[in-house]
């Protein structure tokens, strides 16, 4: 197996056409907690992405699920991410992006990291992926935070569209009929963001 990527909580292995997402043992944690906190994120993340692939948005395939050793095997996905291809559609890409968002918070599922770097663009279908930080939710709030998250990524790493959070608006209002009160929360929770004062720097 060939490891492609490596997380906090989390290491990706490629073997064949499959991916596997295992969660190793943490020595600092103790073992019976540790053990038990794997089993849940590794059972939780499964279990979301069972749920999107019956509601039909693309996500990687998944064939098995280990509770002893805290593994996920699942399709390996082949294409770019979407960071790396967005330049070319930016409008029709974030317009896709957003209604699948609005999809996943039609759901009643968050994803927690939602950016560009977590979407692979396979046979002309956006696929998302890494739901490590994913939960059930029904608290506007906490869509509205999904989105903001989202915003910002867009705004760090695709800044020179500026145009594109508001395409993914647009998308989002399409698949989710929740939008106006999810949106009416959002721009409180961007207000938070500007007025949130620096902290004071020490001088001495």
């Amino acid at each position: 197996m060939e490891e492609i990527n490596r997380g906090a909580e989390a290491i990706l292995y490629k073997d064949k056409e499959t991916v596997v997402k295992a969660r190793p043992a943490k020595d600092y944690r103790i073992a019976e907690i540790d053990s038990k906190l794997r089993l849940f994120r590794t059972r939780k993340e499964a279990n979301v992405m069972r749920t999107l692939i019956e509601s039909g948005v693309h996500v990687p395939n998944i064939l098995s699920v280990d509770d002893k050793k805290s593994t996920i095997i699942m399709d390996f996905v082949s294409g770019p991410k979407l960071r790396d291809v967005f330049d070319s559609n930016p409008d029709v890409l974030a317009t896709k992006f957003g209604e699948i968002v609005g999809k996943l918070h039609s759901l009643d599922i968050v994803h927690g990291d939602l950016t560009t770097s977590n979407m692979i663009v396979s046979n002309n279908e956006l696929v998302l992926i890494d739901f490590g930080l994913s939960a059930v939710s029904k608290r506007i709030e906490d869509k509205a935070v999904d989105l903001r998250v989202l915003e910002r990524s867009l705004e760090s790493r695709h800044h020179e569209h500026f145009d594109a959070f508001s395409k993914v608006l647009k998308g989002y209002k399409k698949t989710n009929s929740n939008a106006d009160k999810v949106l009416k929360q959002f721009e409180k929770v961007q207000l938070r963001g500007r007025n949130k004062k620096p902290s004071p720097k020490n001088n001495s």
